[in-house]
């Protein structure tokens, strides 16, 4: 699935010239979390969300012993974010920005690796929409169900494929047998994490009924 297959493409945004109240507002009426910034050639310049505005001098600041540490330079940027009745100076300017064409397994680690909720999307360097976490959720519920054949042998041959998918099992040598659906599983598999992530895979395969592990107690008494 790619980001433009789930990306929102009805794009609210603000000038970088609007005041910080009235992007506040565009937020509340739209019940988001942030907005891109665009400039009058309709270039993205910049996003401003919550966590830019939570630490603005209407609410008090920042206590003066957290940017006490800071060099003048940084301490007058973020003097100037705080206090600005500008968008174009409180927003996050440079902002990261995806391809419509990404995958929406690098858009979710880009996401968890840079700790941000949402990220413009650009096509041919112009912005064409803006994919969420929500978007993902979304996503999740879109997702086609597992297609694997029915019959034993179908599902048996789709969980060992799957064995050996980035799972932590590749190398545990994990057996299978599958009897009316029932999966029955097999090896060296000591831990509770490993145990528990072959049933999840087991579970997740189409026609499974039951999953039963015959691996050995992982606390003995």
């Amino acid at each position: 699935m790619l980001v433009k297959d789930v990306m929102t493409t009805k794009i609210v945004n603000v000038s970088p010239d609007n005041s910080v109240r009235h992007a506040a507002r565009v937020m509340l009426d739209n019940h988001i979390s942030g907005v891109p910034v665009v400039d009058d050639e309709g270039c993205l310049v910049g996003l401003i969300s919550e966590g830019d505005l939570i630490r603005r001098t209407e609410l008090g600041g920042v206590a003066p012993m957290v940017e006490a540490a800071l060099a003048a330079e940084d301490r007058a940027n973020a003097y100037v974010k705080r206090s600005s009745w500008r968008v174009g100076d409180a927003m996050t300017a440079n902002p990261i920005t995806i391809d419509e064409n990404m995958s929406v397994a690098r858009v979710a680690t880009v996401m968890q690796e840079r700790g941000i909720k949402r990220i413009p999307v650009l096509r041919n360097g112009v912005l064409v929409g803006i994919v969420s976490r929500a978007d993902l959720l979304q996503a999740i519920l879109s997702a086609k169900e597992d297609e694997t054949a029915a019959g034993d042998e179908a599902i048996r041959r789709s969980i060992l494929v799957r064995l050996g998918e980035n799972t932590g099992l590749e190398a545990l040598d994990v057996r299978v047998d599958v009897t009316d659906g029932v999966v029955h599983l097999w090896g060296n598999v000591k831990t509770a994490d490993c145990r528990r992530a072959a049933r999840i895979l087991a579970e997740n395969v189409r026609g499974v009924r039951g999953v039963v592990d015959h691996f050995s107690d992982p606390h003995p008494q």
